[in-house]
């Protein structure tokens, strides 16, 4: 058991018990998955791209990419139907808890000018960030990478609403912005 997973099963779930009052444990939030995922524009001119960002994927996630394909094709953006457009991984159990916990501790602080990140999620109990470069992974080898590419990362939780989530994911120690916090604390 990793780590993040027996924080979550020893304080997490007894703190998110207590403050939202549930009346079951079965109830309170908790991370169901984390999907990462890569839209690739240079597929199409480049196919090295594509394997490019599978290695990438691969290394940062510890699990073997999905390649996305377009389900119809659009004239105006030179699109095909079928071919590919991104690259996704899902992690589930040890291996989610493991790249939540290196996300958190180790490549948020390598974000550039990073203040935390916004409180705001998708009204639906999940969390949706962007990163601009994939190079603030250290699994990453710089000499390696020849073109910056981003990278989209949804945190799915069971919670059925984003004050839930929020505070499930700041628990376990997701870096939020603390202005933000303090702002709804003065309105309230």
């Amino acid at each position: 058991m990793s780590r993040l997973q027996q924080k979550y099963k020893e304080e997490v779930k007894k703190r998110l018990l207590e403050k939202f009052q549930y009346s079951n444990s079965m109830l309170v939030p908790k991370l169901v998955k984390i999907v990462i995922s890569m839209g690739m524009a240079e597929a199409t001119k480049d196919k090295n791209a594509v394997q490019d960002c599978l290695k990438e994927l691969a290394l940062l996630s510890g699990q073997k990419a999905v390649l996305t394909r377009s389900k119809k094709s659009i004239a105006n953006f030179k699109l095909r139907e079928g071919q590919t457009i991104g690259a996704k991984v899902t992690l589930r159990s040890k291996r989610m808890f493991d790249f939540l916990d290196r996300f958190c501790h180790i490549v948020s602080p390598r974000i550039r000018d990073f203040r935390g990140f916004s409180l705001k999620g998708d009204g639906s109990g999940n969390y949706s960030l962007g990163l601009e470069d994939q190079q603030i992974f250290p699994e990453i080898n710089l000499d390696e990478v020849k073109r910056t590419q981003g990278m989209n990362i949804t945190f799915v939780t069971s919670a059925t609403n984003d004050e839930q989530c929020i505070e499930l994911l700041k628990l376990l120690g997701m870096p939020f912005k603390e202005e933000e916090e303090r702002k709804t604390n003065v309105n309230a």
